[in-house]
């Protein structure tokens, strides 16, 4: 495993790519409303990231062929963009990268279209306050585990469970580096000490039923296997003495 420490000029390029992806996270989300096609958002942020003087990470990323990563309802991930028409009711997921001067930031929310259900809505919260619940230990000299503990521990205690196919990443240079950082603690395995300057994305993937899932046969959608919800919320952090520093941070959060 090769974790990489980011310099301070490193550092300060993540926090400008952080705040790019943020922003165009903020584009999609104030997009959904029922009748709009999701591949109309696509195309909004795509045209966000590069007038902010950045390139869309996902374009191309393994063949993915959008800027935005949109999933719906029973969808976890890697949605691809299209002719769908939102509807009232649906949760929709948001994942966005966006380079700049070579350095990605990394962020996904889930977001409710028009009015939704109380069982919806409380799954997009759980979702989201599991990162925080996580992120209290995304300190110096902590484990990796023990964010992937947090996360864990608040989800489940609401009743939904973690995605176990698909894990948060190291994030820099490149968008998936070392290490992994599951949404659950792998027993008996090792885990990596976090170090200042260590720049990860934690992106609990929260399911209302059971944690395993599918792929679609377009092999970029994964869903929920028992065909219940899934919420998604992942920001990119930068390790530092303190508490974490959230690298995408917006108006949103």
């Amino acid at each position: 495993m090769a974790i990489v420490i980011k310099s301070d000029r490193e550092i300060e390029l993540m926090r400008q790519a952080g705040r790019i992806a943020a922003g165009a996270r903020s584009v999609a989300r104030q997009m959904v409303e029922p009748g709009v096609t999701t591949k109309a958002i696509n195309k909004e942020v795509f045209h966000f990231i590069k007038k902010s003087g950045a390139e869309p990470t996902f374009l191309g990323y393994g063949g993915f062929p959008a800027s935005v990563c949109i999933s719906i309802n029973d969808q976890v991930i890697h949605g691809i963009p299209g002719s769908r028409k939102l509807a009232e009711g649906d949760i929709v997921s948001i994942d966005v990268g966006a380079t700049y001067k070579g350095f990605v930031g990394d962020c996904a929310m889930t977001v409710p279209c028009g009015q939704c259900g109380d069982e919806a809505l409380r799954l997009i919260a759980a979702t989201r306050q599991s990162f925080f619940e996580g992120i209290k230990f995304a300190r110096h000299g902590n484990r990796v585990s023990d964010i992937s503990a947090g996360v864990q521990n608040y989800a489940e205690s609401q009743g939904y469970s973690l995605v176990r196919d698909y894990v948060g990443h190291g994030v820099g240079a490149k968008m998936h580096e070392d290490p992994e950082v599951p949404n659950y603690v792998q027993k008996g395995r090792g885990s990596p000490r976090l170090v200042r300057g260590m720049t990860i994305a934690v992106e609990p993937m929260v399911n209302a039923g059971g944690w395993e899932v599918k792929v679609l046969p377009d092999g970029w959608t994964v869903l929920t296997a028992d065909g219940s919800l899934s919420a998604h919320y992942e920001n990119s952090i930068l390790i530092t003495d303190g508490e974490a520093e959230i690298l995408t941070m917006a108006d949103d959060l």
